[in-house]
């Protein structure tokens, strides 16, 4: 059903959670996904919609669906600098360590736009430093480049 994708990737976007909660009750798909392969969790990371979030999840969103690019809801909320939001997925079975189109992870994108919060929070609960991108750049690699000296010191 159409409509009913576009009201939950809407009901995500703007956080409408009683709209969630009624397509939940409904048995909507919360894993389908708009044009561009977002679904509704991706969505509402990336809108940093926390309790559009947890409903999701709590009622069976995959943390770890991606969109046509290969992007997840963690690295959304890595490269938005959503730690509240991040927390919420790794505590759900968020895999740290997946790698989009170019071999970008949640850490690089923490890294890359100077979201020394979410580095470290991403580190602490494990994050692979040591992967490479397409280009055969590592995390550290990428914050010399950005000149990102605290996410240099925290990854070295």
């Amino acid at each position: 059903m159409e409509l009913e994708k576009e009201m939950l990737i809407h009901a995500a976007r703007i956080g409408n959670t009683a709209v969630l909660e009624e397509l939940i009750k409904g048995g909507a798909n919360l894993n389908q996904q708009d044009p561009k392969g977002y679904t509704p969790l991706i969505i509402a990371c990336y809108n940093h919609q926390y309790e559009a979030a947890k409903i999701l999840i709590e009622h069976g969103a995959d943390v770890n669906a991606v969109d046509h690019g290969g992007n997840t809801a963690l690295m959304g909320a890595a490269f938005k600098g959503y730690a509240d939001i991040a927390e919420l997925l790794i505590t759900h079975g968020a895999a740290l360590d997946l790698q989009h189109g170019n071999g970008g992870t949640a850490l690089m994108f923490a890294v890359m736009f100077g979201r020394n919060e979410m580095v470290k929070l991403l580190l602490l609960n494990g994050a692979n430093s040591e992967l490479c991108d397409t280009r055969g750049l590592r995390a550290i690699d990428l914050a010399y480049q950005q000149g990102n000296t605290e996410a240099v010191e925290l990854l070295g």
